[in-house]
C-alpha cells in the first residue's frame, strides 16, 4: 500500500511522527525544567541530535519557545503563555456542569456550587436529586459559610491570614442545636477538613439534612469554589465515605477543566 502524502509530498505518518516529537518537547519543559539544551533534550527524549535542534528551531519560529542568546538553552515562548490564559478562560459553569450532573446521578442526591462572599457562600449551579424527598435550594441563594458543607469546605482551604481575617470577630450564629458556635471549635473542624479533603455539615445548617463538600480550585489552587452532596441525613450518613469519594472526585475533576494540575487533598 502506498503511504498517503500531504500536497508536500510528505507522509502522513511522517507528519504525525514529528507533531507527536513536537508535542513531546514542548511538554519536556516543567517547572522543575524550565531550560533545556540541545544535547540534553535530544537524550531525554531519544532522538537524534540533528532532529531535537530541528524541532526546537521551528518551534522557536513559531513563538512556542525562545532562546537564550548567553546559553544557547531554550525555555518556553509567549505564545505558550497566551495559550494557558485561553484555557484558563473557561468559566466555573462550563468545567462543573459535567461533573456535577455525573456525581448527582452516582449519588442520587442533590449536588450544588457554591462560592465565598465574605462570610456567606452563593450557590451558582444546583441539580436536585430525583428523590421525592429532597433538598431544595435556589440558585442565588445565600447562607452562612460555617454552617454549610460547601462553606466549610472553602474556608478550610484559604491560605492561613485570610482564613484568620474572615474568622477575627466573627459570631457564628447558631442555625440549628448542631451549629458550630464557637471559633476554636470551628477552626478544629476546619483542620480536619482540610486533612482528609473535604468538609461535612451534620444537620448544622437545616435539621435532618447533611451535606458532603469538597473545594474547587483554579489554574493558581486557590478554592474558588466548593462542590456538595446534600439530603437527608437517613439517606446519606450510611453512605458518607462513598459519597465524600465522590465529591472529591467531581472536585478534582472540575478543577483539573480550571486548569489545576495540583492534587485536591490536603494543601
Amino acid at each position: 500500500m502506498v503511504p498517503a502524502v500531504n500536497s508536500d509530498g510528505i507522509s502522513r505518518s511522517a507528519t504525525l511522527g514529528s507533531v507527536a516529537n513536537a508535542a513531546r518537547v514542548l511538554k519536556a519543559f516543567t517547572p522543575s525544567e524550565r531550560e533545556w539544551g540541545v544535547t540534553d533534550l535530544a537524550r531525554r527524549q531519544g532522538i537524534a541530535k540533528s532532529t531535537a535542534h530541528r524541532l526546537l528551531a521551528t518551534l522557536t519560529d513559531e513563538g512556542l519557545l525562545e532562546q537564550d542568546p548567553a546559553t544557547g538553552r531554550y525555555r518556553l515562548g509567549l505564545v505558550v503563555f497566551d495559550m494557558a490564559a485561553a484555557a484558563q478562560s473557561v468559566d466555573l459553569h462550563e468545567a462543573v456542569l459535567a461533573p456535577m450532573t455525573e456525581l448527582r446521578n452516582r449519588t442520587g442526591e442533590t449536588v450544588q456550587v457554591a462560592v465565598l462572599d465574605g462570610r456567606d457562600v452563593v450557590y451558582v449551579e444546583r441539580l436536585d436529586s430525583p428523590n421525592t424527598l429532597r433538598l431544595f435550594v435556589e440558585v442565588g441563594r445565600r447562607n452562612s459559610a460555617h454552617s454549610t458543607g460547601c462553606g466549610k469546605a472553602i474556608l478550610a482551604f484559604l491560605p492561613p491570614d485570610q482564613l484568620d481575617r474572615v474568622l477575627r470577630g466573627w459570631r457564628l450564629t447558631e442555625k440549628t442545636p448542631h451549629t458550630i458556635t464557637d471559633v476554636k471549635a470551628l477552626r478544629a473542624d476546619l483542620a480536619t477538613a482540610r486533612r482528609r479533603g473535604y468538609a461535612v455539615n451534620r444537620r448544622e445548617s437545616e435539621v435532618g439534612i447533611i451535606s458532603v463538600a469538597a473545594p474547587i480550585r483554579d489554574v493558581s489552587g486557590r478554592a474558588i469554589a466548593a462542590v456538595s452532596v446534600a439530603g437527608p441525613a437517613e439517606r446519606l450518613e450510611p453512605h458518607e465515605l462513598k459519597v465524600a469519594q465522590a465529591t472529591v472526585e467531581c472536585a478534582a475533576l472540575t478543577s483539573r477543566r480550571l486548569g489545576y494540575r495540583g492534587t485536591i487533598g490536603a494543601a
